[in-house]
């Protein structure tokens, strides 16, 4: 174990780890930290082989989950994670498909049992600092709300804990982000467009600059290439790609002391 402090990341899906807050994990991790990813999902109901999604009568669940789940193990070694559990709940799907009804879908999870789990976890690794995404999910998809509710739930079974983190892209940011991008020509992911509205400019508490790591952050969502809809940013060029990823901010969720120091270290102050 790192005599250094160990960020935790809570995550709902394969492929989320190298889409939000890669930069950190990349960054921590060559600085010496114990940085471990806890994935929520087996990611069944992303795109198969065939590139047909979830709700499509004819995808292929069992290929899905073991292409997955290989994608995981590469990207997560890439970012430098020091350990990869997966929680194993079922991919929820979309907010509408009929798989949100499957009672062993993350979303339908019993909060208090999966955050007694995540904390246990917490304590083990004596986390002191965890990230995941804000009550939103983000961009407002089931598991990623459900990754919230139970981390911060889990945050009362756990004693090691002392910051939550959320990744965000602020409001000013992301509406250049996306202004830019058509600008240039280029398809944006649907969960980037969907997040334009989100969290106010004010709300940023740590912003870390991740330009060293961008290389390593686009290699590591290449790792996911069973994802196709995510295309465009995998192939985008290098100097572009780390202007736009090159930055990540973070909103302080939570802290068990007053909390200083951290304007550009997520364990400033600690």
């Amino acid at each position: 174990m790192s005599s250094l402090p160990t960020l935790v990341c809570v995550h709902a899906h394969p492929d989320d780890e190298a889409f939000f807050g890669a930069g950190a994990v990349a960054h921590y991790a060559a600085l010496g930290h114990r940085v471990v990813l806890v994935t929520c999902t087996n990611g069944q109901l992303g795109l198969d082989q065939s590139g047909r999604a979830g709700a499509d009568p004819l995808h292929d669940v069992a290929t899905t989950k073991s292409v997955r789940a290989g994608e995981l193990q590469r990207a997560a070694t890439l970012l430098g994670y020091s350990r990869v559990i997966t929680l194993g709940y079922d991919d929820s799907g979309m907010k509408g498909w009929p798989e949100n009804d499957n009672p062993d879908a993350f979303m339908n999870v019993d909060v208090d049992a999966a955050a007694c789990t995540l904390g246990a976890i917490f304590d083990e690794e004596e986390a002191v600092v965890v990230v995941t995404y804000d009550e939103n999910g983000f961009y407002g998809h089931p598991d990623h709300v459900m990754a919230n509710v139970i981390t911060r739930r889990a945050l009362d079974f756990s004693s090691s804990v002392a910051r939550l983190y959320y990744t965000v892209v602020p409001r000013g940011v992301i509406t250049s982000f996306v202004e830019g991008a058509k600008d240039l020509g280029l398809s944006l992911p649907g969960w980037v467009l969907d997040a334009a509205t989100n969290v106010p400019d004010e709300l940023v508490a740590s912003t870390l600059d991740v330009r060293k790591y961008a290389r390593i952050k686009q290699e590591a969502m290449a790792a996911h290439d069973s994802q196709v809809d995510n295309g465009d940013v995998v192939r985008m060029n290098e100097d572009l790609f780390t202007l736009l990823f090159g930055t990540e901010h973070y909103q302080r969720a939570w802290s068990r002391l007053e909390t200083k120091g951290d304007l550009v270290d997520l364990f400033g102050g600690l």
